[in-house]
């Protein structure tokens, strides 16, 4: 479950056969009666439409399932196909597919003419490709388009229908777009999606379709401590959009929600502190990126209500008192501002006090109200705005209350459906809930793996309705887990995004690349002298001396000397971490 785009028009093809020959790709497509091949030049790089009898007895031949695109790397360019894929279920009767495995192929047979460098490099940018791709949750459908919610799609123009699916596809959504640009000529791409939970669902007796899909912004994407606030043109970090869907009868209702990172100038970068100070930038012009995020969001989704979930107090009391300010300094009648400390209002396991919030926002939530056709493609309703929610990941937090504001919003869809009677709450549906609560938790961990490098935290409330002791104690697991990748991976994973996404483009030549950077002395050496000294200690303690006050004082030599070191490598901590080497990140400091 996860992040990009969607599926087709008339001209799209799904490939379905992949020939080699030495000199050329042939890429069959699987549409009945279509004689179109695409041929790739192995040298030139050159895509030609050529026909089934071009391509040689002799190519060899495997199937595969779409196309993703291509990618330069040391070695030249890759193609990257999709070899595997699994049907999730279908969105008003189209297939909707998951890409689970997939197959990247040198245009060069051989990479012999790679220096000793450039072949480790390469084999570096390789893994960096295969970590964004082995990260679950690519979807897509052929004949649909995924990246538009059922509002958007209700009211776009003929000209827009006759366009292909990539060229009317929303761009933030297209995570392969950068592979797609040799394609540009040629229309017949396939592109992948977002976080999908489709589940058919019974409610007195009768059957409805219930559909979770959330939206992963490919602008400013990246991991957790590197990625945070937004950039010059306004997109926010961990922005996703999130429609939940329901077909009953020919009738389509939905509802949509945003989440992304606090849209101003800030960062949190790590330090192997457990949780690093979050600094708000001193030396830029706040108003300007921010008054471009929410244009952009009014534009799009109309009167916005951000719920403002962080601290209101400690190291998050600044920023909440910044984004607070900002929205005043606007004075848009179009945006409210709603600011609830999560952690104090739920404090002592009190999770019911979440119900104050959802109340607070209720008559608000009655007025955006949400999309509605009938069967007859009638449109009953219209959604007028959105709740943009945050905490300071976008993900825990920011889930549990979106989850509440869409139960909400589905128990008066399936009422005017019909499903629901009108004293009827969908709480009281055992059997839907479940699969409702479980959904919403499995959304929660899919974005979480995807941004922090785990599941999510507080899931056990939003499967079960409320906190546990075993909940707690897997909140405790994940956060170690984060913390020892936030600190020690992720400025790979960082790097691969980067990647995959073209922000940085890889250079064949044989100068140095940023993953040749050396670290400092200080990266080896301390960290050795540590634990030389801890274990020197242990030993001392161990094998004890002549007298305890010799003992003591080995001891004590040893143990200072390791606390010492150990605190020398915190101070210097940024020196530590994995940090990205291909894209230079702001200061914010």
């Amino acid at each position: 479950m996860y992040y990009h785009n969607n599926g087709a028009h008339e001209v799209l093809m799904l490939y379905q056969s992949w020939h080699t020959s030495p000199e050329k790709f042939y890429i069959e497509a699987c549409d009945d009666g279509v004689d179109a091949v695409l041929a790739i030049d192995r040298v030139s790089n050159e895509m030609t439409l050529t026909g089934k009898k071009d391509v040689p007895s002799s190519a060899n031949t495997r199937p595969i399932c779409g196309i993703m695109g291509t990618v330069r790397l040391v070695a030249g360019m890759y193609l990257i196909v999709i070899t595997k894929k699994r049907n999730v279920g279908s969105l008003l009767g189209h297939a909707v597919w998951k890409a689970v495995d997939f197959d990247i192929i040198s245009y060069k047979k051989t990479v012999l003419h790679l220096t000793e460098n450039q072949t480790q490099d390469n084999k570096t940018f390789l893994s960096m490709i295969n970590n964004v791709l082995t990260t679950d949750g690519f979807y897509f459908c052929t004949d649909y388009d995924l990246t538009h919610t059922l509002q958007r799609l209700a009211d776009v123009s003929h000209d827009f229908q006759e366009m292909s699916l990539l060229e009317r596809a929303d761009q933030r959504f297209v995570w392969n777009g950068s592979l797609l640009r040799e394609f540009l000529t040629q229309p017949e791409v396939l592109d992948p999606d977002p976080v999908i939970v489709m589940k058919p669902c019974r409610v007195n007796g009768k059957i409805f379709e219930w559909i979770l899909i959330s939206r992963r912004s490919c602008f400013r994407a990246g991991v957790r401590y590197y990625v945070r606030g937004i950039d010059s043109e306004g997109h926010a970090a961990n922005f996703v959009e999130t429609e939940q869907i329901v077909l009953y009868n020919g009738g389509r209702a939905s509802f949509v929600q945003t989440r992304g990172s606090m849209p101003f100038f800030w960062s949190q970068r790590p330090n192997l502190k457990y949780k690093p100070k979050p600094l708000i930038s001193k030396n830029t012009n706040h108003m300007d990126g921010f008054q471009r995020h929410f244009d952009s969001q009014v534009l799009i989704y109309g009167k916005q209500t951000i719920l403002n979930l962080i601290n209101q107090k400690g190291s998050e009391k600044p920023l909440e008192q910044a984004f607070a300010k900002m929205v005043s300094g606007m004075e848009n009648g179009m945006i409210k501002y709603v600011a609830f400390d999560f952690h104090k209002e739920c404090s002592g396991m009190r999770w019911d006090r979440l119900n104050i919030l959802v109340d607070n926002v209720a008559e608000t939530q009655d007025e955006y109200s949400y999309f509605m056709v009938d069967a007859a493609g009638k449109v009953l309703s219209q959604q007028k705005g959105t709740f943009r929610s945050n905490c300071m990941d976008c993900l825990d937090r920011t889930n549990v209350i979106q989850s509440m504001l869409a139960r909400r919003s589905i128990q008066s869809q399936l009422q005017r459906m019909g499903v629901l009677h009108v004293a009827q709450r969908i709480e009281e549906q055992a059997d839907f809930e479940k699969i409702y609560k479980n959904a919403w938790a499995d959304n929660a961990n899919a974005c979480a793996k995807q941004y922090a490098g785990t599941g999510a935290l507080k899931t056990d409330f939003t499967r079960t309705g409320k906190r546990t002791q075993m909940g707690l104690v897997m909140d405790g697991v994940n956060s170690a887990i984060r913390y020892y990748k936030n600190n020690f991976s992720d400025g790979f994973r960082q790097d691969s995004i980067d990647l995959f996404l073209g922000n940085y483009a890889v250079d064949e030549t044989d100068g140095p690349t940023p993953l040749r950077i050396q670290k400092d002395w200080k990266f080896l050496t301390l960290p050795i002298i540590m634990v030389v000294a801890f274990s020197m200690c242990i030993i001392c303690l161990l094998m004890a001396g002549d007298t305890w006050t010799e003992t003591l004082a080995y001891v004590l030599f040893w143990g200072a000397a390791a606390a010492v070191t150990a605190a020398v490598i915190v101070f210097n901590g940024r020196d530590f971490v994995d940090a990205p080497k291909l894209v230079q990140k702001e200061k914010m400091d």
